[in-house]
């Protein structure tokens, strides 16, 4: 495991995610609602700051959990690769093209709403698979790894697939913009990754 000092962004977005989470679940429940990304909220109110605040707010404990073992795995790395200012770009680039991504899908929604660092996790993961093309991901349930240039590829795939469907319960329009800010935000400031892979 890397040491906290190679990734302290990393980790201290780790414990800022728990702790606003935490207080939402067992502090204040309307804290959510004051928060979370909502159409409506963001583009007729104006209150942009919920791109952001969403993200550090989560639905339960195994939504929460599950994002932040992904930033846990992948944050690290990415941190170490791109230098913590070239992480948080990457970071908060993913949330806030996930946010536009959002709001444009559903502009005729303007009670859709959603939370989670799932837009972040899906940057960090993109962006990890344009350093280790060929590394294997093991996703759960599946006994074998994925090389993570084809799983980047389906992840990519699914989620443009799967936001189309009008009965979704899970925000895969911004996992798709947070995936490609990731991979995007990567390539603009580390070029060498494209040379590196076509050797």
């Amino acid at each position: 495991m890397e040491s906290l000092s190679s990734a302290p962004a990393a980790y201290a977005l780790i414990i800022v995610n728990i702790s606003v989470s935490l207080y939402a679940f067992f502090g204040d429940r309307n804290f959510i609602n004051q928060f979370a990304f909502q159409v409506r909220a963001v583009a007729a109110e104006k209150k942009h700051y919920r791109v952001v605040t969403s993200s550090f707010l989560h639905a339960n404990g195994p939504h929460l959990l599950l994002n932040m073992l992904t930033i846990w795995f992948f944050g690290p790395p990415v941190e170490d690769l791109l230098g913590t200012l070239g992480f948080l770009v990457v970071y908060f680039g993913a949330i806030l093209v996930s946010g536009l991504v959002s709001l444009r899908v559903n502009r005729d929604n303007p009670a859709y709403a959603s939370l989670g660092a799932s837009d972040a996790a899906s940057g960090l993961v993109l962006s990890y698979c344009c350093f280790y093309p060929f590394e294997p991901i093991y996703i759960l349930f599946i006994p074998f790894g994925i090389p993570a240039i084809l799983y980047g590829a389906l992840f990519i795939l699914i989620s443009s697939r799967l936001m189309e469907r009008q009965d979704r319960v899970i925000a895969h329009e911004g996992h798709l913009g947070g995936a490609i800010a990731g991979a995007a935000l990567t390539v603009l400031m580390r070029p060498d990754v494209i040379t590196q892979f076509l050797g």
